[in-house]
């Protein structure tokens, strides 16, 4: 009988704990007295069992605790020394601040940044791109206000809006920031800190011509849309070169007003780039500050917008974004900043893979492997190696027959 290759001395869980870096843990419980008021259940085991609960897909706090209780006496492998009952958890997602989670989540992605680079998006131009936009996660009662119309019925839920910049080629968000659903998306600008050095694609929710003016005078690249009602002024038009695709229809400069109060007080010369989406069957509009650039190169960029609605639904579809343990916006908060963790977590995972791996194929089978004792890594290069060599073995004659 041939033994497993891929049997590894940890559970796959304890080596995603592995990855968390005791100094990034110690820095943000230090900085925030997260442990201030707790004699037992520390930031760690709080971190921890959040981390079980999103990547277990567990629904309730009876869930969580039942989990956790099954694995007593393996827990010491995770560095974890309180097993908390569903009141201790309770009371902590309520109470313990969400900041410690959101302070462990940066410092674990500056540990990380260099190995979650993705070589197959090169930079435009020498310039990296950044995506800016947000995504609303209902929620089961009204928390938070929703934006949108009132429902027929009357009754509403709430909803939590999660403001994200993110690298595309880092494929992780850079930049959260949490809010009430019903909170204007531009709000979220001015938390952002732009590197002239990127490119910023953004849709048609932030459009502010006094930003736009902003980021000029900052140097600051960036692509977006025009509304079909907004007003402007048609300056020079560009040649379009000869081999330029018959999807690009248009290459123009423009004059947008910038009004207070009603009145134009100044006007700001930007480049509109008009396609035509044959897949789609759409006419795109898009404005930008890069005259250098081509305009094929512009409307790329703004297609690779799509990336960060990918990682949109890579969160909404791998973790518990639809069950959370705590009726208050702390515990929301802390369960969506784990989420974030997990995804963290998986994706420095992914990166170390040989073999081409989708994400949900990863979170999946560690969700069924948790507690199992497997190398990770081996077992997702080579998922079938075990299974191969057991069948060798019952094909191969034995040496001394029966």
């Amino acid at each position: 009988m041939s033994k497993s290759n891929h049997f590894f001395g940890q559970s796959v869980f304890g080596q995603l704990i592995d990855l968390l870096d005791p100094s990034v843990l110690s820095a943000s419980e230090r900085e925030t007295q997260s442990d201030r008021y707790y004699k037992r259940f520390t930031t760690k085991d709080h971190l921890i069992t959040m981390l079980f609960s999103v990547l277990a897909h567990c629904t309730s706090l009876r869930e969580v605790c039942g989990g956790l209780m099954g694995l007593k006496g393996k827990l010491e492998h995770f560095g974890m020394r309180c097993l908390p009952r569903r009141s201790t958890l309770s009371y902590s997602n309520k109470n313990r601040g969400a900041e410690v989670f959101a302070r462990i989540y940066y410092g674990l992605l500056r540990r990380y940044r260099s190995s979650l680079l993705d070589s197959l998006i090169p930079p435009v131009q020498g310039k990296r791109v950044a995506v800016i936009d947000s995504t609303t996660i209902s929620l089961f009662k009204d928390i938070l206000k929703c934006g949108g119309r009132n429902p027929v019925s009357g009754r509403r839920k709430g909803g939590i809006k999660l403001h994200t910049e993110m690298i595309l080629d880092e494929r992780v968000p850079k930049l959260i920031w949490m809010s009430q659903a019903a909170t204007n998306d531009t709000q979220f600008l001015d938390k952002v800190e732009f590197n002239p050095d990127n490119v910023y694609a953004f849709d048609k929710g932030y459009i502010d011509y006094h930003f736009y003016k902003r980021l000029i005078g900052q140097h600051v690249g960036f692509v977006s849309r025009l509304k079909d009602s907004a007003t402007f002024t048609c300056g020079e038009e560009f040649d379009i070169p000869a081999d330029a695709p018959d999807s690009l229809l248009k290459d123009e400069s423009i004059e947008l007003p910038l009004r207070v109060n009603g009145k134009i007080v100044d006007v700001i010369t930007l480049r509109r780039v008009v396609w035509w989406d044959d897949t789609h069957k759409r006419l795109f509009s898009f404005v930008t500050n890069l005259f250098e650039m081509t305009a094929q190169n512009v409307a790329a960029i703004y297609k690779q917008r799509w990336g960060i609605e990918l990682l949109f639904k890579q969160l909404k579809q791998n973790f518990q974004l639809r069950y959370f343990l705590g009726e208050n916006e702390n515990a929301i908060n802390i369960q969506i900043w784990c989420a974030l963790i997990a995804n963290l977590l998986l994706s420095v995972v992914k990166n170390q893979l040989t073999r081409k791996t989708a994400f949900s194929c990863i979170a999946s089978q560690v969700r069924v492997n948790l507690i199992n004792y497997i190398h990770l890594i081996k077992f997702l290069n080579e998922p079938e190696k075990d299974w191969t060599n057991a069948k060798l073995d019952e094909m191969q004659m034995p040496l001394f027959p029966t």
